[in-house]
Order: structure tokens, then sequence, then C-alpha cells
């Protein structure tokens, strides 16, 4: 990370990042082209390991590409806030984000799968909803399971009055 300045180490800023944010964008290479897909997602975070949970169809482009090679890139940035001062090169953004790599996998367990679903609506909705395996049959389900991640912050200055 170049702008040092920004990384966030501490875990529980981190967590409360993820937190912020519904979607994240997995990177993937399909042949040699650079393939992504924006995701709706459910995550843990222990220790120094980050787990997304994200579901979709049992088939399709990012399916196929992601049994070919699973090594993926992940984002998740929160919606940030536009800086447009009187000088427009200095515009920017106040921001948030985590960015890592990792190996997605299915998750075939129906115990599993239930338990996934229920940490995506949780993070989703804020809900606690319980699945059942018939339900959770119904849809694919994938975890990408990262180490290496970094989280960032561009936060908005404090105003003293």
């Amino acid at each position: 990370m170049r702008r040092t300045d920004r990384a966030v180490t501490d875990i529980r800023e981190i967590e409360e990042i993820i937190s912020t944010c519904k979607t994240c964008h997995v990177a993937m290479i399909d042949g040699t082209v650079p393939y992504v897909v924006p995701l709706n997602f459910g995550y843990e975070l222990n220790e120094r390991q980050l787990t997304l949970y994200v579901h979709c169809a049992a088939e399709g482009r990012k399916i196929d590409v992601w049994r070919a090679n699973p090594l993926v890139c992940f984002d998740a940035v929160n919606e940030g806030e536009p800086l447009f001062p009187e000088t427009p090169c200095n515009s920017g953004y106040y921001f948030s984000s985590v960015i890592g790599t990792g190996r997605i996998e299915a998750v075939e367990n129906a115990a599993e799968k239930c338990r996934a679903l229920a940490l995506l609506m949780k993070h989703q909705c804020g809900k606690d909803i319980a699945f059942t395996a018939a339900q959770a049959a119904a849809v694919a389900v994938y975890r990408i399971i990262s180490a290496d991640y970094t989280a960032k912050r561009k936060s908005r200055p404090h105003r003293i009055r």
C-alpha cells in the first residue's frame, strides 16, 4: 500500500469497514481475460483470517472460471463521500475499503451452507434468518478465505469549533 498513512490495521476498525459494505467485487482471470462480478456477501473475521460468503446460481461464467482457477481478488468499498473543493485538481473522495486475495471454494455441506446464508442475510439486512437444507440446496454458496487483505481509509477531517 503506497499511502501507509491511510492503512487501517486495527481488527475492530477493519470489521467496522466491512460491516458498512454490502457489495464486494470479485475479480478473476477467465483464460487470459480479466473478469469481475459484483456480489452481495456475508463474512466472518477471525484473528487475521477473513472469510467472505457469496451465493449465486449453480452454473454460469463465474462458476466455470472459479472451477478452472480458484485464485481471486476482492474488494469491498463503502459508498464514501465526494470532496469537490474550489480547485478541481484537489477533488477526491472520503472512503474506506478492504482489498484482498484468496481462494474461492464451493460450500457443499448443507449445514455449512445454511450457516453461510444466515451470515449473508445477517450482514445484508441485520436479521437472524434460519435456512433449511432444502432452501440451501436451491443456490450455490461459495467462500473466499483470505489471510492476505488490507484495509484503507481516507477520513473526513474533524472540524474544531
